[in-house]
């Protein structure tokens, strides 16, 4: 086939520009092999099933395998340091989450700094909390709560996946601003503490509607709050923290980082994809259908939430005084 002049003028230029330009033409070319997402928690967790959502979206808007690797330990660490250590070529990706903004004030000596050595490419997605109750407990109410708590203080257990996870530093929060003296009780895992909650052996916790919420919809555990700053869309008739204690915010995230000095393009290409995923209406239900909400916004959008998240969980961990296990 005959290609006319102008047009194969115009190629030759678009290739020889691209050929200058080493970061567009790795774009141009981007992904030419399978990419790995690195998750630094264990197969079947709620961010894990996440994380294989987002690789089975962009591998059909991509035509290659975006493939998870699970690297849980340490909090999350381990994964964060395996993605900075790799090739800044966009084939290996982060999933990143709220632990990269509590590990830093949680640690005292961290072998990376995320905000240093990890570029934020795309948020994912965003949940609530559920500050919930085993349904003897006598509060229906966060203002019944409040007061009972401050009745009794510190005999009021309140269960979490551990020190300095996101349900954990979420109750801090509360107990920072409600001015309630609740005694913390460290589980191995956020479903370990939803069983004990589920048991009556604690009276409260304040875990994910991804692990949580078809136990609210039982009737096994009573949801007095969600923890965003508005109601959630899949439980409408639950009120948010903040109505009764003015201010209250927190939540759980994910989303991609990459190694630094990835090639701007690179990172521009792949927030482009996820963010066209993240719009998509059958996106946003299959997330509704656990509480959670797509989280869409640039690069530049997504740096700035993490440096607001990390300077907030900062101020709580050192009220709190928590340390790492």
């Amino acid at each position: 086939m005959k290609i006319p002049r102008r047009k194969f003028l115009y190629l030759c230029a678009s290739a020889a520009a691209a050929a200058g330009f080493p970061g567009i033409a790795a774009a141009l070319d981007y992904p030419a092999r399978p990419v790995r997402i690195v998750v630094g928690f264990a197969a079947g967790v709620p961010t894990d099933i996440g994380a294989r959502l987002m690789a089975q979206w962009l591998s059909e808007r991509l035509g290659q395998p975006f493939i998870v690797e699970n690297r849980p330990g340490a909090g999350s660490n381990l994964a964060t340091e395996t993605v900075a250590r790799a090739a800044p070529d966009g084939y290996t990706l982060l999933l990143a989450g709220s632990a990269n903004t509590v590990n830093p004030a949680l640690y005292a000596n961290l072998n990376v700094n995320f905000i240093r050595d990890i570029a934020p490419v795309a948020g994912l997605m965003q949940w609530p909390n559920l500050m919930e109750v085993n349904p003897s407990f006598p509060a229906k109410t966060v203002p019944d709560f409040i007061a009972y708590a401050k009745a009794n203080p510190g005999k009021v257990n309140m269960a979490s996946g551990g020190n300095g996870t996101s349900n954990h530093v979420s109750g801090e929060l509360f107990k920072m601003m409600a001015g309630v003296a609740l005694q913390h009780v460290p589980y191995r895992s956020g479903g370990a503490a939803l069983t004990a909650l589920l048991g009556g052996q604690v009276q409260v916790t304040f875990e994910s509607t991804l692990s949580s919420l078809e136990y609210i919809r039982s009737g096994k555990l009573r949801a007095l709050a969600v923890t965003t700053p508005t109601r959630l869309e899949a439980l409408p008739d639950i009120p948010a923290v903040g109505e009764f204690v003015p201010g209250y915010a927190a939540r759980g995230w994910t989303g991609i980082g990459v190694p630094k000095n990835t090639p701007a393009e690179i990172i521009e290409k792949l927030n482009t994809v996820i963010n066209a995923v993240l719009v998509d209406p059958n996106t946003k239900a299959r997330l509704a259908t656990f509480g959670g909400a797509a989280l869409p916004g640039s690069p530049t959008d997504f740096a700035t939430m993490i440096a607001e998240e990390t300077e907030k969980w900062a101020k709580v961990i050192k009220f709190a005084g928590i340390k790492a296990e």
